[in-house]
């Protein structure tokens, strides 16, 4: 498979040469599905002493592709926090930017061009920690946040407290830690609005929302409990931010 993936991305970067740009969206869309799919059938550990094994493995394996001493770097960095129980802050890891052209990886944007080939900083592709989440328009943004508790509370209707405390088939969270975690988000994200709204220019820190969900201490002792939690904050983050003008968003 690898050199069907090799061939193809050669194939689109030749066709992009010859602005064929629709040509080559396809074969780069191909490739980046076979490798996710490819990557999805890996089993890797879900503890921390297996992340932190399986992380010493890829930067061994990612030094010896010369991918750059700036990313070994910043991987390293990484690698140190999740060992120390926090989280990476950016200053360490920056987003990497990587030339379309010829495949050079930085982890500054600070050149114009590429050292490597000449191609204009424009053109690179950077990788951010959030890639999932595309920024939406006020009016849909507003919507998705009015519509998500209802779609919630559909879901969970029937849920009784003791189902909603079982571990799943894969010993992954419980729906109690997994309602437990988007109660936690939303809270950060309700706390993250107030201060960019009532603060000039706010510190925002990294939270570990992910790790909270296990810890039991002071929780809602019912699931309907840590719902009403939920919607009460999303209720007070929608207060704030319905009323915004759209110059200030």
């Amino acid at each position: 498979m690898l050199d069907t993936l090799i061939h193809s991305l050669a194939l689109a970067a030749q066709l992009e040469d010859e602005g064929q740009f629709n040509n080559a969206k396809l074969l780069r869309a191909a490739c980046d599905s076979l490798l996710t799919r490819a990557a999805r059938r890996h089993s890797l550990p879900v503890d921390k002493a297996g992340l932190l094994a399986e992380t010493d493995r890829a930067i061994k394996a990612l030094g010896a592709l010369e991918v750059g001493d700036d990313l070994l770097t910043a991987l390293r960095h990484a690698r140190t926090a999740m060992a120390e129980g926090h989280l990476a802050r950016f200053a360490e890891t920056p987003d990497p930017f990587v030339c379309r052209t010829c495949g050079h990886l930085s982890l500054s944007a600070a050149a114009n061009t590429c050292p490597i080939c000449g191609a204009k900083a424009a053109t690179f592709n950077r990788f951010r920690a959030i890639y999932w989440l595309e920024a939406l328009d006020p009016f849909a943004a507003l919507e998705h946040l009015r519509e998500t508790p209802g779609k919630l509370a559909d879901l969970l209707a029937d849920v009784s407290d003791a189902d909603a405390g079982q571990a799943s088939e894969d010993l992954g969270w419980s729906l109690r830690q997994a309602l437990t975690h988007l109660r936690d988000a939303q809270g950060v994200l309700d706390q993250r609005v107030d201060r960019i709204l009532d603060y000039e220019d706010p510190v925002l820190e990294s939270k570990a929302v992910f790790e909270w969900a296990r810890n039991e201490a002071g929780q809602p002792p019912t699931l309907s409990g840590i719902f009403e939690s939920y919607r009460a904050s999303r209720a007070h983050t929608l207060a704030r931010l319905e009323h915004l003008p759209l110059a200030n968003w």
